[in-house]
């Protein structure tokens, strides 16, 4: 069995840490993993919850997982086509490990659920789940960074990953190094996920690595009591005293 699978695995776990979301079916050097995650995608009248189970085989992520829907709101034939569209986006992402991708695919292109839907009505508009997250609940994280050799580049690639993802934070550069960042509870989960797994710094020899020694020291719903940071504003830097902290 692959460490990248197991790693995977481990991470996911971290990410869908509700009741229910995360369940390991099966571990063996033969089989590989297996492994149950429920989601939901769309919100109100158009949410859609899902089962998805994935098997990485040992030789993964060198060839595909194999995944099968299920849905309460999708017939048998709607969730085989939901799969291949799965299969097809998965291959596309090989030999990089897919699974959250593939889940974040889905969050952001619902259409591909509505789809597999049966019409809902003539004039409506293929679009409407793409509105899915608004409204969402705004949560607060706090994260503490081991540390940031390669500044200039890290600072952008967090600034990609925030503006992509709708989030809005501040950086504090100083003794340590602090994330702040407020949006949507998936959207810092997903945050999270590429925060772990994309080598986004250099370790002391000069070689890219993953910041795997990252904490969450804090991810709660903002309070009535604190504003939201402004929109406009997806990351600003903030340039700190070793002293400050």
């Amino acid at each position: 069995m692959s460490e990248t699978a197991l790693d995977e695995a481990s991470v996911l776990s971290a990410i869908y840490c509700e009741k229910d979301e995360f369940a390991l079916l099966e571990e063996s050097d033969e089989k590989g993993l297996v492994f149950r995650i429920q989601v939901a995608v769309g919100t109100g009248s158009e949410e859609t919850r899902l089962s998805l189970v994935f098997h990485l085989p040992p030789e993964y992520p060198r060839c595909l997982p194999d995944v099968s829907v299920s849905s309460e709101r999708l017939s048998r034939r709607q969730c085989q086509r939901l799969r291949r569209s799965l299969l097809e986006k998965a291959a596309e992402l090989l030999p990089e490990p897919v699974v959250h991708e593939l889940i974040l695919w889905l969050r952001q292109n619902p259409a591909a659920v509505a789809r597999a839907e049966p019409s809902a009505g003539p004039g409506r508009p293929a679009g409407d789940c793409a509105r899915a997250e608004e409204g969402a609940e705004i949560w607060t994280a706090l994260l503490l960074l081991d540390h940031m050799r390669a500044k200039t580049k890290y600072v952008k690639i967090i600034e990609k990953w925030t503006s992509e993802l709708g989030l809005t934070g501040r950086l504090f550069m100083g003794k340590l190094i602090l994330i702040l960042l407020q949006g949507p509870r998936r959207s810092i989960k997903e945050y999270l996920h590429l925060q772990k797994t994309v080598k986004v710094d250099v370790d002391s020899a000069g070689k890219k690595c993953k910041e795997k020694m990252m904490s969450v020291l804090s991810e709660a719903p903002l309070s009535d009591e604190h504003k939201q940071l402004r929109p406009a504003s997806l990351l600003s830097r903030v340039d700190l005293k070793a002293d400050s902290f």
